[in-house]
């Protein structure tokens, strides 16, 4: 069993920074992926970025590629979402999950969720 906490969520400014951050605890693997999603009221779960646990392979969905950074911390079993240059439609609860996954930008692909952290931008 693996557990997932985000934090950092907020209410920012349009052309602000948040950074995001998942704490896993329980069993971990190296090789789990660790996705960010994102769901806003009315849409589909969106893609929005994946790191191996070791810290390898950042990949990002197109709607946050060249705003975002994915990274790991080691020493706080965390991996950050780094988010800058925010816009309205960056708002939406964001969710961090781990799997095997093989498709990273596939929300089926993980097993394990968090609950969700709520990120407000404000125009």
């Amino acid at each position: 069993q693996v557990q997932l906490v985000e934090s950092g969520g907020g209410l920012v400014q349009a052309g602000g920074s948040l950074r995001l951050g998942c704490t896993a605890s329980g069993r971990t693997w190296s090789r789990y992926t660790i996705g960010w999603f994102r769901q806003a009221p009315g849409k589909e779960r969106e893609f929005v970025a994946a790191i191996i646990w070791d810290g390898t392979g950042p990949t990002y969905g197109d709607s946050v590629k060249g705003r975002s950074t994915i990274s790991k911390d080691y020493n706080e079993n965390t991996v950050y979402l780094q988010m800058n240059s925010l816009k309205s439609e960056d708002t939406a609860v964001y969710f961090c999950a781990a799997g095997f996954a093989t498709m990273k930008s596939r929300s089926n692909e993980y097993t394990y969720w968090g609950q969700g952290t709520q990120v407000t931008v404000s125009s």
